[in-house]
């Protein structure tokens, strides 16, 4: 669930709120919670991430960041095609998510930000990186050029996390936390909601509760909702303008997650090369691959 369902879930957690139920966190993540997991870990200042990197780099250095909450298999498929392009990708789990620390603190955009910055270094990473990013790995990946513009050279942001208000109205950060606590189950399979064509994909509820185990894992997702960043994120598209960047946007026509008209806010705000994809919702790269990678493709060879 990226951060523009917490609504959903706090309406299911409304309703839910006297019915029984049992925490799904059992587990901890440690070093054998990893054991046998496809991938690589890597020690980072804030704890260690679970990443892959694969390709031979001879077009360049791709970055993936996911959204949300769904790690990083949400990049299944168009990880294979970048590399077979001749790239080298990275992908990696954000803190909180997948099988990279669970952290003892907030969730602020530096982490976010410092995340990246030590696993480009962490790996040896010389030449500036394309960043891909999507729904809340869209602003991620523009706060990290921000703060790093000699670091990146290029921007792809597929339906990018463009709301500015804040969803903890009126409710405090234990009490939302309580709430999605007792919403688990619904937020799994909330997580079909990003696709038009949801039965195309039989496997993901499964595959993204896997996380749902871990202690922290919750924690990570309330405290990103109220942590995260203090400025619109709007404003922080408007400031990627400066820094002459080019930048394609990518947006699912029929996406309710982030709705397809908040691509004319960051279009009115941000010179980007734009790309609407037709029939498809919240990750069109994954329901429309043949115009996504074609597009990606294009845009990374310029």
């Amino acid at each position: 669930m990226n951060k523009y369902l917490v609504s959903f879930a706090l309406v299911i957690a409304f309703l839910n709120v006297n019915a029984q139920w049992s925490d799904p966190e059992v587990k901890i993540m440690n070093d054998a919670a990893r054991k046998g997991v496809a991938g690589s870990f890597i020690k980072l200042s804030d704890g260690i991430t679970h990443y892959e990197k694969a390709g031979t780099g001879k077009k360049g250095v791709v970055v993936l960041v996911h959204g949300f909450s769904v790690p990083y298999f949400i990049w299944n498929g168009f990880f294979e095609n970048l590399v077979k392009e001749g790239y080298l990708v990275i992908r990696y789990d954000e803190f909180g998510r997948g099988y990279s620390d669970r952290l003892k603190k907030e969730y602020t955009s530096d982490v976010y930000s410092r995340q990246i910055f030590d696993l480009i270094k962490g790996l040896s990473i010389k030449e500036p990186v394309s960043l891909i990013g999507v729904s809340f790995g869209g602003i991620v990946s523009a706060n990290f050029t921000l703060a790093y513009p000699k670091l990146v050279n290029k921007l792809v942001l597929i339906d990018p996390a463009s709301e500015t208000e804040k969803n903890k109205k009126n409710i405090t950060e234990q009490a939302f936390d309580e709430m999605m606590a007792k919403s688990s189950e619904a937020r799994a399979n909330g997580q079909l909601e990003d696709f038009k064509y949801p039965a195309n994909f039989p496997n993901w509820v499964n595959d993204y509760k896997v996380q749902m185990q871990y202690k922290g894992t919750r924690k990570a997702l309330v405290s990103t909702t109220y942590h995260y960043d203090t400025i619109s994120y709007l404003d922080r598209y408007k400031s990627l303008q400066n820094l002459n960047k080019r930048v394609l946007l990518i947006w699912g026509t029929e996406d309710h997650a982030v709705p397809f008209k908040y691509s004319d806010s960051i279009r009115a705000t941000l010179n980007v090369q734009f790309l609407s994809i037709s029939d498809a919702g919240h990750l069109p790269y994954l329901e429309k691959p043949e115009i996504a990678n074609k597009e990606v493709i294009e845009f990374l060879k310029k």
